[in-house]
């Protein structure tokens, strides 16, 4: 069975989990059970679901707690063998878990399926077609503005999911833990794609596992420019290889000061501001950071991580 787990903050106020949630019922693989957390909504998210869909599971968080821990309540309370993560504010293709669930039995070694996303409005354009991470410590989604024309159909370059929409294996979880909490949010789903690489598991990519994403609909702005400018720190500081920091710590070095420097030149926007504090709380938490290295399963070696990684 699936567990297919919607982290949900004013999902009716800001109309997108009744979209999200017929998207769920149209499904062609019917093996799965929906868990929605709500994080301590204040609109009537809880009365819609007990009225509407009282057939779903209902996680309460009586204070917001934020993505990552809304995602581990969910991960707690599942009773599938996988584990499907999915934001509210989505819209999946009825074969979505279907495709999941063959991508699985076609990769046994995976731990995890990268689903792609595309634009709600803009529906022939991709959010992203599975997650990359570059040598010089920068992540991104793949393909991400550009036209579906399946150029971007291969797992090429594929080194996670985008927590938007992916799926995996709760044996997995169970072994390399959920979502960093201290992340709160934003690189999260980054920080698993590592720990799970890290541990030896495969990731496959089903390209028709098709999810339609409203981009930023519950997020973004100052807030996000925030995590992001931080969290990228912290993700390398405790996830990347100790031998290919050696062979690239100038590209990621580069990489962290082009970030400062553009974000210089943006200094009157809010974002940009919300970004250099972020840099500045990225390295004030480094010696934290740098200790939790010791929490990370290891199996894969430099050469193994190395070879899905794409060049900066």
């Amino acid at each position: 069975m699936f567990s297919v787990i919607i982290p949900n903050w004013n999902g009716i106020r800001l109309q997108l989990l009744p979209t999200c949630l017929a998207a769920l019922d149209r499904q062609t693989y019917r093996d799965f059970e929906s868990i929605v957390v709500d994080d301590c909504s204040t609109d009537d998210s809880r009365e819609f679901l007990a009225r509407e869909y009282p057939r779903v599971r209902v996680v309460v968080n009586e204070k917001n707690l934020g993505f990552a821990p809304s995602v581990n309540a969910g991960i707690r309370a599942a009773r599938g063998d996988v584990v499907v993560l999915l934001n509210n504010d989505t819209e999946a293709d009825s074969a979505w878990l279907a495709e999941i669930a063959r991508a699985f039995a076609a990769n046994p070694r995976a731990g995890m399926v990268a689903c792609k996303l595309r634009l709600f409005d803009k529906r022939d354009h991709i959010h992203s077609a599975g997650d990359f991470y570059r040598v010089d410590g920068v992540p991104g989604n793949r393909g991400v503005w550009e036209k579906d024309d399946g150029q971007h159909d291969d797992a090429r370059g594929v080194f996670g999911a985008c927590g938007g929409a992916a799926a995996y294996r709760k044996t997995m979880l169970d072994e390399i833990g959920g979502f960093d909490e201290a992340l709160e949010m934003y690189c999260e789903d980054v920080d698993l794609n590592w720990r799970a690489r890290l541990a030896g598991y495969a990731v496959a990519y089903a390209p028709r596992a098709m999810v339609f994403h409203k981009v930023s609909a519950t997020g973004g702005g100052a807030l996000a420019s925030f995590f992001v400018g931080r969290n990228f720190i912290w993700v390398i500081a405790k996830n990347y290889p100790s031998g290919l920091w050696k062979k690239y710590w100038r590209r990621i070095l580069r990489a962290q000061l082009q970030i400062t420097w553009d974000a210089l030149k943006s200094w009157r926007g809010a974002a940009a501001r919300a970004r250099l504090r972020g840099q500045i709380a990225g390295g004030l938490g480094l010696p934290r950071w740098l200790a939790r290295r010791r929490e990370v399963i290891r199996r894969a070696s430099d050469a193994e991580i190395e070879a899905v990684l794409v060049a900066s």
